[in-house]
């Protein structure tokens, strides 16, 4: 079977563009019938394996319809203990990577996923699309494609989605890892180690969380504003590309950035954080990151074209059914109610919808709930001419913060109003107390940089910051801040607590010295226990938590 890398290497660029590109030029009629040809080779497998069959409590569907009607939705405690233990005998096909992400609290510590053979071999396909689209500039342009790309290694490790992702964007194209042993260094080693490659080979792409791809061109910024040239003196190559970024940097009257020493062809980056960072990526490492929306169970679902705007799905991965945001409310108030779901063809713009994938290839996974929340942009992308509905990740469906029930307050809008107000910061959490007799939104934030000022001064530029977003998203601060009285009264529904410095930073110490999962290293970003602000060093505030809603409450079960 040929591969990306054949096609690479033997110059068949517009064939290439094609198997790992095409899928943006298909009608939503085509890509429905792929999405359905491959729904039903996938039940027939899921039929004739333990798993599967009990999975889908004894369904025997013959049609798409029938899948739906039948087969129920499932959570990851479906598959327990099967894919907890890595059983391979009672799944539908051969398991190529075991891929893992965090597991839930005192029910499992990991959550393993199988990565069938043949799903690896179409994702292999997929990654080289995401290679392409990261650094075309137009439908069809694979100009700056070459094999031997430096890739500077920002992901997680091969057993993390991440991590899998880029072994398999190194194996599309070819790429080469900076560090080329980076697989067995920690992070920070990773990093360190990269750059110091990447001044002789170059940098050419990478990807991963643009919150930390943001910190770490920072902390790049901070430490070559001294740059001391005299171990490079024997590297002319590297002497002559610092030289070079040093005058660069004279020129604009700044500290050196990452974009003065190297050229990015590429960049690509997924999470909540997307969006809030992207701006910042661009100013440091001088290229927008292509935003992708991924997950552990399904891999890469949909990604950015070349305009940086919408996302595109991918048809040939998983099977895509979607909650409307009104059947996700019902179901959180009454968790035996089973949401029904429409097709892509189905969605209609503005909306939010939960999603649902089911694994093609000979995966383990079918109408499972990865638990993401999406938000339809458009029905098609007029600008390019793309024929699918144009996504965005919109937020983790149970991450919501109720302020007196008028809105529901996101882990994204949060973020992008503390990173709106330009206050530097090394994280923060946030949770709905009552302070005072009213409800309000309690930010627990870590200064950094030794930066000064009173929570008082934070609180209302972070509140400002708000009040702008609501002009684009139309939440409804007012009502958010306790009625039309909040602009009489100056009623601000939102308070700022700091967080001693290096709480983030300790928390994460504390956790690894408990052997916590990759995955619960970092505190949650919403709705912290009073364990998390407690080991985050929280200050003592007079503050009651919020009783939970009936909604929250049935969250929790």
């Amino acid at each position: 079977m040929i591969r990306p890398i054949d096609l690479l290497r033997q110059g068949r660029k517009e064939e290439l563009w094609q198997m790992c590109c095409g899928f943006i030029d298909l009608s939503l009629e085509q890509f429905m019938d792929i999405q359905k040809r491959l729904l039903l080779e996938q039940i027939e497998l899921l039929k004739k394996c333990e798993l599967g069959r009990r999975v889908m409590r004894g369904a025997m569907p013959e049609t798409v319809e029938e899948i739906r009607e039948q087969v129920p939705l499932t959570t990851y405690g479906d598959y327990l203990p099967e894919l907890v233990e890595k059983r391979e005998d009672v799944l539908p096909a051969k398991v190529a990577h075991w891929v893992r992400t965090s597991g839930k609290t005192g029910e499992y510590d990991v959550k393993w996923v199988p990565m069938s053979e043949d799903f690896a071999r179409e994702y292999e396909k997929v990654a080289g699309g995401l290679a392409l689209l990261g650094i075309c500039s137009s439908r069809g342009d694979t100009s700056r494609l070459k094999e031997h790309l430096k890739m500077l290694f920002t992901m997680g490790p091969p057993e993390y989605a991440s991590g899998i992702m880029a072994c398999l964007v190194r194996q599309a194209i070819g790429c080469d890892l900076l560090p080329s042993k980076g697989e067995e260094m920690s992070f920070e080693q990773r990093i360190k180690a990269g750059f110091e490659e990447g001044l002789y080979q170059g940098i050419d792409v990478f990807g991963g969380l643009p919150s930390v791809l943001v910190a770490v061109g920072e902390r790049f910024k901070q430490k070559r504003g001294k740059t001391n040239i005299r171990p490079l003196l024997s590297h002319p190559r590297a002497l002559f590309r610092v030289t070079k970024a040093l005058v660069k940097s004279k020129l604009a009257r700044r500290p050196m950035l990452p974009k003065d020493l190297w050229s990015i062809k590429g960049i690509a980056g997924s999470g909540v954080d997307a969006g809030v960072f992207k701006k910042r990526v661009e100013e440091l490492w001088g290229k927008f990151p292509l935003e992708i929306y991924s997950s552990t169970e399904g891999g890469i679902c949909a990604m950015q074209a070349w305009d940086y705007e919408g996302m595109t799905f991918v048809p040939s991965l998983n099977f895509y059914e979607f909650v409307p945001e009104r059947e996700w409310f019902k179901w959180q108030l009454d968790r035996s109610y089973q949401p029904k779901t429409v097709l892509l063809e189905e969605v209609k713009a503005g909306e939010n919808y939960e999603i649902v994938i089911t694994n093609f290839h000979g995966g383990a996974l079918v109408r499972y709930r990865i638990g993401d929340m999406v938000r339809i942009t458009s029905l098609r992308d007029e600008k390019l001419n793309i024929d699918i509905p144009q996504m965005v990740f919109e937020r983790r469906a149970d991450e919501l913060i109720d302020i007196f029930g008028f809105g529901h307050i996101t882990e994204k809008l949060i973020w992008e109003a503390i990173e709106n107000t330009g206050i530097p910061y090394a994280d923060w959490v946030a949770r709905k107390e009552v302070i005072g007799d009213k409800p309000a939104l309690h930010i627990y934030l870590e200064l950094k940089d030794d930066y000064i000022a009173s929570e008082q001064a934070v609180t209302a530029a972070v509140y400002e910051e708000f009040q702008k977003l609501d002009s684009i998203y139309n939440f409804n601060l007012y009502k958010f801040a306790y009625g039309e009285a909040a602009k009489l009264l100056d009623l601000k529904p939102i308070q700022v607590t700091f967080l001693p410095q290096g709480a983030s930073s300790s928390y994460i110490s504390q956790r690894q010295a408990e052997g916590a999962d990759l995955g619960h290293l970092k505190p949650p970003h919403i709705n912290p226990s009073d364990k998390v602000l407690s080991l985050l060093g929280a200050p003592r505030v007079v503050v009651e938590a919020v009783p939970a809603t009936e909604a929250e409450r049935a969250a929790t079960r």
